[in-house]
């Protein structure tokens, strides 16, 4: 298995995300080739929390122009991560 902080690559604090830790539900930006499994295993070794389910989503990237050329940010993964009742993961920042 792969490093857990090279799986899970940052915690991901929007306003949806804020909204969402009410229902126990915390975003994570992961690994594009990463499975449910590994990022299962990677928040509980990381984070000391029990999760309860993952959901993933591939977030395609936006197009973007510089001067006169058109380009294209890369794709990326998104992790929806359920903890169990009474879990929580504090912020660090």
């Amino acid at each position: 298995m792969t490093d857990a902080r090279v799986i899970i690559q940052a915690l991901l604090r929007t306003e949806k995300g804020a909204l969402q830790e009410s229902q126990n539900k915390y975003f994570f930006s992961v690994m594009k080739d990463a499975n449910k499994i590994q990022i299962r295993q990677a928040v509980e070794e990381i984070y000391k929390v029990k999760v309860k389910g993952v959901n993933t989503e591939i977030m395609n990237g936006k197009l973007k122009r510089v001067r006169t050329k058109l380009g294209k940010t890369p794709d990326w993964k998104k992790a929806i991560v359920t903890l169990k009742d009474g879990q929580k993961i504090e912020s660090q920042g």
